[in-house]
């Protein structure tokens, strides 16, 4: 599997490749009233609205505001795209099939945790992005999207 590395507050975690989109320069997000908490906001991606996800509040660790050091990672959260901003994207991994281990319950602030992989540098986190948010929260995000979008064109 190959697994794109990103760095947040100086911790190294991963997603896999097979879900991300794209990798973009940060911007600020346009708040998004009523999304769940993890949610910034919005971006206007070329014509397309995304929400972007706060990787460090997913993370528990302090906020902080957008800088223009930071990437956004377009990846697939399930049945829906979106962003998460990060401080960094070092590169690319490759981990092989018996290097990626389960992890004990008592790691998982981790729903979305889906094991750890040992690099030649390190142990990293592997997430499943379509975790990132519980059902409640992915319903809460539906809602305040479909709320704040912008009414269809008449013909």
């Amino acid at each position: 599997m190959h697994v794109l590395l990103m760095a947040v507050a100086g911790q190294r975690c991963g997603i896999p490749v097979s879900e991300v989109r794209e990798i973009t320069r940060a911007v600020r997000p346009t708040s998004l009233p009523g999304a769940p908490p993890a949610i910034e906001g919005v971006i206007d991606l070329r014509g397309q609205i995304l929400p972007v996800l706060d990787l460090r509040a997913r993370l528990g660790l302090p906020g902080r505001p957008v800088e223009p050091s930071d990437f956004l990672v377009i990846a697939s959260l399930g049945d829906r795209l979106a962003a998460l901003r990060t401080d960094e994207v070092p590169g690319l991994a490759e981990v092989e099939a018996g290097a990626l281990d389960a992890l004990p319950n008592v790691v998982a602030r981790g729903r979305s945790v889906a094991g750890a992989a040992k690099l030649p540098d390190g142990l990293v986190l592997i997430h499943d992005p379509a975790r990132f948010l519980s059902e409640v929260e992915a319903q809460t995000l539906a809602d305040a999207l479909e709320r704040h979008a912008p009414p269809e064109a008449g013909p």
